[in-house]
């Protein structure tokens, strides 16, 4: 037998061994977790700045094609009218002038109507039909553009040809203002046409975001409100919008992107005409709609950088339109404090 001095000797040195290859094995484990979140973090850095580098890369692409074009024309470019392919004499306020039209159109309509149906399905729709609405929403969003092209063309533009447009000719033919906005022949295909068609476009994403956003808000804010005796639109407009306004002014610059640079679906039933009326029934033309019916037909330099500058003002014209979402975000956050 060994003496116990010995054996405890000998218990303490395999306890100290047990406990070094314990910290060491808790050490590789922290070394190896350290190493796993240096590589996540530098691969999502690396995605964000390989976003940033995509997107300078864009802006650098579309400069360079359209400097020939914005030298030649200079800012007049942006004020002229004048679209003549044969003696490469450009403008592109007809262009710009369309799809500004269109898209404000588009979501004249579709904004409130897209905020009531997601009112509806979140606060006062029956269970059992909630969700073939939500399907039906979810169909439309997922129809090509087109699609509703065709369909535009084919059924709506002439639908509206023989009802909608002779009727706002007649009522509003005698109003100031209205009569100039309502004014000429009823050709079916035109600028309201196309806004009408963008609304149906934009409309299922603008619901689609609005109702997720509204099925967040927390139930004991809209139990407490209903509680002291609000009404169902006091909830909406007090509680639910409120607590929700990121969320749905995020799904309405969705929908007005969408509407922006909307293409087939526009060329299709605005008349793709370079010219601009203060009419809402005349032909017009969109920057997209331009850009996709001629861009296989230009021949020359300065044609195709023409194009191509009408790219980089859509490009312009979507970023300032986030930028003025972002400041009214800004705004309303420091309003509220």
């Amino acid at each position: 037998m060994q003496p116990a001095g010995r054996r405890t000797v000998v218990d303490l040195a395999l306890q100290d061994n047990s406990i070094r290859a314990e910290a060491a094995s808790r050490s590789r484990v922290l070394a190896r977790l350290q190493l796993g979140d240096s590589g996540f973090r530098y691969l999502t850095r690396a995605a964000a700045l390989g976003v940033l580098a995509l997107l300078g890369g864009v802006i650098v692409s579309l400069v360079i094609g359209a400097w020939p074009a914005l030298r030649q024309f200079g800012p007049g470019f942006l004020v002229s009218e004048r679209w003549n392919p044969v003696t490469e004499n450009f403008g592109a306020l007809a262009p710009i002038y369309g799809t500004v039209i269109t898209s404000l159109i588009a979501m004249v309509i579709a904004v409130p109507v897209g905020l009531l149906i997601a009112m509806f399905l979140t606060e006062m729709c029956p269970m059992w039909l909630r969700r073939p609405i939500g399907i039906a929403i979810e169909l439309l969003a997922g129809i090509p553009s087109i699609i509703y092209g065709i369909w535009g063309l084919f059924v709506f533009a002439p639908f509206l040809q023989d009802t909608l447009q002779p009727f706002l000719i007649r009522i509003f033919g005698d109003i100031p203002v209205l009569s100039t906005l309502f004014s000429g022949p009823p050709y079916g295909i035109g600028m309201l046409t196309s806004g009408l068609i963008l609304a149906i476009m934009v409309l299922p994403f603008i619901t689609a975001i609005s109702r997720d956003v509204f099925d967040a808000v927390p139930p004991v804010l809209k139990e407490a409100a209903y509680g002291i005796g609000c009404t169902t639109w006091e909830v909406v407009r007090y509680v639910v919008l409120p607590y929700t306004r990121v969320g749905v002014i995020g799904g309405i610059m969705l929908g007005l992107g969408r509407a922006l640079g909307e293409t087939m679906a526009v060329t299709f039933v605005i008349g793709n005409a370079h010219k601009i009326s203060a009419s809402l029934l005349a032909p017009g033309t969109t920057i997209s709609a331009t850009i996709a019916n001629e861009f296989t037909e230009a021949v020359g330099d300065l044609y195709t950088s023409s194009l191509i500058a009408l790219g980089l003002i859509l490009f312009v014209i979507t970023f300032i339109v986030l930028a003025c979402a972002r400041y009214l975000l800004l705004r309303i956050e420091r309003r509220i404090g």
